[in-house]
């Protein structure tokens, strides 16, 4: 089934290419000035840099900074480098400020130094202030885009000056009450001014015990708070309590499926990803994949040294069992890690990224050549080590060789499965990781015996 975003792709793309091939101006401008930004960026997200930047360049540069936040960084970046200084410059200079320090956070130290020259003072004061503050700190993610009155007026007059600030904030529905110092005195929030009359002073009106956030606060410590009031926006304070900027709820929402992913992946025994799936290069995942997949393996090797002195000391069985019953608790193990490492990034992707069926396509693809890389990397250290044990070829190859081929049946089957139960409607966490463990256990069990009585059976014979 298709998703909303799936079928306005579908629907759009080929018309906009068709646009960019016949320069059509005046229908690339209205399909910038007509639809919602996130409904446009999806699909300019489709398009080659260079084709994304000709149908942004037809919009007004306010609806421009509009759109351009919508994209994913990885693409925001890979329009910096087509659309020259002075577009960027003013660009930057029409971003919201948390997003525009993103942007430059992904650029080098080089690049934002010659960029800051040409933005105006205003800007760039608060640019340079934003990208001060520690990564994962509230400062990284707030705005400074927010609406602040002084408490000596009334609320008629607090209404006329509401009305000249809000075209440049990001939200109005709480403003702040701060004095010369900028220091935070209270809140009133936009509903209580549009119902009190406007002789009132509005100091009669003010809620002077606000909840706050410390400017170096961690982000998920700032999530979980909005999670817990509920609030829309909430004020960061430096440590002498002077309101230095808000973070809004989408904001601290980011943070928390941010914080989900990352918890995913790590339970999954995965280090997380910096960009999302389908951004992540192949060997970025290859890397944060396989070096737990090689600890892992190590840590499966201690049961089978375990399982080696059982055998030999414990039992005095010498047989060609004995080794093979050895290594099965690996060979088990290592598969079904790498079935539960592609089944957590494929539901995760398939429950935050909106993939269509192109996308499908690829990940399958990927998958399938890194479930080989990886394996042969397994399979090496596997024979390696079982040969330690062993001091025999043939046996350190059945293992080396049933390692590399679980580790790929296990990759694929944690791509398919998710895919295969989300293509039928059904939800792909629900029953993913149970099956995967069964169908790789029995699987490994299988190939394993399989592969050893076809080699041992050819030494034997020979």
């Amino acid at each position: 089934m298709e998703t909303t975003t799936a079928i306005f792709q579908n629907l759009m793309l080929p018309d906009l290419k068709l646009m960019l091939v016949e320069k059509d101006d005046q229908a690339m401008k209205e399909f910038c000035e007509e639809l919602h930004p996130a409904v446009i960026a999806e699909v300019i997200e489709y398009l080659e840099p260079a084709d994304a930047w000709i149908v942004l360049s037809h919009s007004l540069v306010e609806r421009r900074a509009e759109l351009f936040e919508y994209l994913p960084l990885s693409m925001q970046v890979s329009l910096v480098d087509i659309m020259g200084k002075q577009n960027l410059t003013t660009l930057i200079e029409h971003m919201s400020s948390d997003d525009r320090v993103d942007l430059l956070n992904q650029l080098d130290d080089d690049h934002v130094e010659s960029l800051l020259p040409l933005i105006a003072q205003a800007e760039r004061k608060d640019i340079k202030n934003l990208l001060s503050y520690p990564e994962d700190s509230a400062g990284s993610i707030m705005t400074t885009d927010y609406s602040s009155l002084p408490s000596n007026i009334t609320v008629g007059t607090a209404l006329e000056k509401l009305r000249l600030q809000a075209p440049d904030k990001e939200t109005i529905y709480y403003i702040y009450i701060v004095n010369q110092e900028r220091r935070l005195q209270g809140v009133v929030s936009l509903k209580n001014l549009i119902l009190t009359k406007q002789s009132t002073p509005l100091t009669e009106i003010i809620e002077r015990q606000v909840i706050t956030i410390q400017v170096e606060d961690d982000v998920e410590d700032v999530a979980q708070k909005f999670d817990r009031y509920g609030f829309i926006a909430m004020p960061v304070v430096d440590q002498e309590g002077r309101l230095v900027g808000i973070i809004t709820h989408d904001d601290a929402m980011d943070v928390l499926g941010d914080a989900a992913t990352e918890d995913a992946h790590m339970q999954a025994a995965i280090v997380p990803l910096q960009e999302s799936y389908l951004e992540s290069t192949f060997l970025d995942l290859a890397y944060r994949r396989g070096k737990w997949l090689v600890i892992l393996l190590g840590a499966s090797l201690l049961t089978s040294g375990l399982m080696n002195w059982i055998v030999n000391y414990l039992l005095e069985d010498s047989s060609a069992s004995g080794w093979l019953m050895m290594f099965i608790p690996m060979v088990m193990a290592t598969g079904g890690n790498a079935g539960s490492q592609s089944a957590t990034l494929i539901i995760r992707a398939l429950a935050v990224e909106q993939l269509d069926n192109k996308d499908i396509f690829h990940i399958l693809k990927r998958e399938i050549l890194l479930g080989a890389f990886l394996g042969i990397i397994m399979g090496l250290l596997a024979f390696l080590a079982a040969y330690m044990f062993l001091f025999n070829i043939t046996y350190a190859s059945v293992v080396g060789t049933t390692v590399l081929l679980v580790v790929m049946l296990g990759t694929f089957t944690g791509t398919g499965l998710p895919v295969l139960l989300n293509r039928f409607g059904a939800d792909p966490a629900l029953m993913s990781n149970p099956l995967i463990s069964v169908l790789i256990d029995a699987c490994g069990v299988i190939t394993y015996f399989t592969i050893a009585r076809i080699l041992v059976g050819q030494l034997t014979t020979g």
